[in-house]
């Protein structure tokens, strides 16, 4: 490969990458994000039309200067009869342009906030440094759905999203789906969502919130309808029980001991509220807000020593012994 194509694609490959996968702002994933589309390709024409014409008047220009004369009083062009004209058609048709951007922006704004009151259901997620704590609410209190770090939405309904902070500003982002939302200590934002396409997205914080901002990530899966309510249905369920010697002692420890202080496992005497939810930890796809992958092997070393992998995380280093270790792993993979 020649060294200029080396260049070429080097600088085009990142630009490329933006374009397209999970966290990308011109996917049309979602009806908000569709809609900015369409008006960044609409704002994208308007202005490379105009940019033609500009440069083509600046071409025209500098190929007419033999017309500039010599006269007593200076230098001056000769006026072309049409070039009054063009001069009241160029301020028309910059009038035009400005107000189809105008109106193109308007109708924009106005169909996502009549999209906003038509809302079926409604998820509180709180920030924390660093992960997301999610609710889905429900009048009836018992019906109500909590996990963390994952946000699970049925393909082609409206939801509204309540968003919350415990410490400090962070910014909820789903590039595939729509735009971003600041939430603030103190004061309740929130965000309309309206999937268009099943599929799996990645959120982010987009507000830097402290050391670990790039580590608080937010997997979102669109799926259909009957599968968000099967996964609905199962998040519903109380923690598995154990049932393996290994995983009854890993029960123990985690009921008795300092986990259960700041873990929920429902159906189980661990309710601490400072944590994630860990009912149904070892369905999810990542660990530590989208840190690392779900797998045995990260969960042996973030339970061991999460400093290590998250450094600066509000989970201090127990520093278990080697059997509890071995039995806590296995009753968190139980949590399904």
């Amino acid at each position: 490969m020649t060294r200029r194509g080396l260049s070429v694609g080097g600088v085009l490959a990142p630009c490329l990458m933006g374009c397209s996968g999970i966290q990308t702002a011109l996917g049309g994933s979602g009806a908000d994000d569709a809609s900015f589309v369409r008006l960044f390709a609409i704002f994208l024409g308007v202005c490379a039309v105009m940019y033609v014409l500009v440069i083509a008047a600046l071409g025209g220009a500098l190929a007419n200067r033999r017309g500039l004369r010599t006269v007593d009083n200076g230098a001056h062009h000769e006026s072309a009869p049409w070039l009054r004209s063009a001069l009241i058609g160029w301020i028309v048709l910059i009038g035009l342009g400005l107000i189809g951007l105008t109106l193109a922006s308007f109708f924009a704004d106005r169909s996502a906030a009549a999209r906003a009151k038509t809302a079926q259901f409604t998820v509180k997620i709180v920030a924390n440094q660093w992960w997301w704590d999610v609710i889905y609410m429900t009048p009836d209190v018992s019906q109500i759905v909590h996990t963390a770090n994952e946000l699970h939405l049925p393909v082609g309904v409206e939801a509204e999203v309540q968003l919350e902070s415990n410490d400090v500003i962070h910014s909820f982002w789903v590039p595939n789906l729509a735009g971003k939302q600041d939430l603030i200590p103190g004061r309740m934002t929130d965000i309309q969502l309206l999937p268009q396409k099943i599929g799996l997205y990645r959120a982010q914080c987009a507000e830097f919130c402290g050391i670990q901002h790039a580590n608080m990530a937010l997997v979102v899966t669109v799926e259909s309808k009957p599968d968000f309510l099967r996964w609905m249905a199962q998040q519903r369920r109380p923690a598995f029980a154990p049932t393996t010697p290994l995983e009854l002692a890993g029960y123990r420890y985690f009921t008795t001991r300092e986990c259960s202080s700041c873990h929920n496992v429902a159906g189980t005497p661990a309710s601490g509220q400072i944590g994630p939810d860990l009912t149904h930890l070892a369905s999810r796809r990542t660990l530590a807000a989208g840190a690392l992958p779900m797998s045995s092997g990260n969960l042996y070393g973030w339970v061991a020593d999460p400093q290590s992998q998250k450094p600066g995380n509000k989970m201090p280093t127990i520093g278990l012994a080697p059997n509890d270790l071995h039995a806590v792993v296995a009753y968190l993979e139980r949590l399904k």
